[in-house]
């Protein structure tokens, strides 16, 4: 399964092994399984829909390693549009960005730049700028560009990831801030010197930073579709005494369906991580990879043209 694993997260990488997949994903329809479409309009749809079932929604466009400053404003423009559409349809959500996509290894003034014009434009419309984690390399400046923003506008929030051996010390760090982290275990390949290998050390350092978040005064954001993560978190936040407001529970679009709406059913905030553009083959590969035996309904929609993917088949 690790081989597997390794495998699948490696292909993320080769846009020209995985193009024949890219260019059918859609037409066949397996990849809006987690894919909420390639424009804005369609992820729009979706978040409306979300929102209907008492979901909240993380609207994230997908992209990374861009390589020029048109591509960075391109992006930008496009987030900046994704506000706007959202406070007129009256969407309750958030936007959630990489910083590479802003040009954080392009042109890092560049990406300070943008991201305050983000977070200081979705002030203005009562909503939240998440900031993504990506690969270990960017981890430092990915914390440093955080504090800069959050200097100024308090409704940034930051995922950080179990796997890292730094995020505790990161955790640390941005305590006096008592900002909103959202929890992921982390989707990449990382060398054993920055990141817990087994599935167990993962596991552990995950339920020892939630205890953190609850009992420091952080906004617990707990991205996991764990069973064993999820019913700790409750326990923490009974123990805690936090109102249902105070923490959340983010799952992403098309897995755990049934476990999100009913924890909406518990009174327990869900927010959907809704993923959409065009450059979504490097994601939708890394989900794969988070249960390798998913890649079957991918082939067989390939194979025999099928265009869905029954709800069960996806944990």
């Amino acid at each position: 399964m690790a081989i597997a694993r390794d495998f699948l997260i490696w292909l993320s990488t080769k846009p020209a092994l995985t193009r024949p997949i890219a260019t059918t994903g859609m037409r066949l329809g397996f990849a809006r399984r987690f894919i909420a479409g390639e424009t804005v309009e369609e992820a729009l749809q979706v978040a409306q829909d979300l929102n209907a079932r008492g979901l909240l929604v993380v609207m994230n466009q997908l992209g990374e390693y861009v390589k020029s400053r048109e591509e960075v404003e391109a992006t930008y423009a496009s987030y900046e549009r994704l506000l706007r559409e959202m406070a007129a349809r009256k969407i309750v959500g958030t936007i959630t960005v990489k910083p590479t996509q802003l040009g954080l290894e392009l042109a890092p003034d560049l990406c300070r730049e943008l991201a305050c014009k983000l977070a200081a434009q979705a002030q203005v419309m009562g909503t939240v700028v998440e900031i993504d984690m990506e690969h270990s390399a960017v981890a430092g400046a990915t914390v440093d560009l955080f504090e800069h923003v959050r200097s100024a506008y308090p409704n940034v929030g930051l995922a950080v990831q179990s796997y890292l051996r730094r995020t505790e010390s990161d955790l640390m760090r941005l305590e006096p801030y008592h900002p909103k982290i959202r929890l992921v275990k982390g989707a990449y390949n990382e060398p054993a010197e920055v990141a817990f290998q087994e599935k167990s050390e993962v596991d552990r350092s995950y339920l020892d930073l939630l205890g953190t978040l609850f009992a420091n005064g952080f906004y617990p954001a707990v991205a996991s579709h764990d069973d064993v993560m999820i019913a700790r978190a409750r326990e923490l936040a009974r123990e805690s005494h936090f109102r249902p407001d105070q923490w959340e529970v983010q799952m992403l679009y098309g897995i755990r369906r049934d476990l999100q709406e009913q924890l909406v059913r518990d009174g327990v905030q869900m927010r959907v991580y809704v993923s959409f553009g065009t450059q979504w083959m490097p994601y939708f590969m890394r989900r794969l990879a988070e249960r390798p035996a998913n890649v079957g309904f991918v082939l067989k929609a390939l194979l025999k043209g099928d265009r869905t993917a029954p709800e069960g088949s996806i944990r």
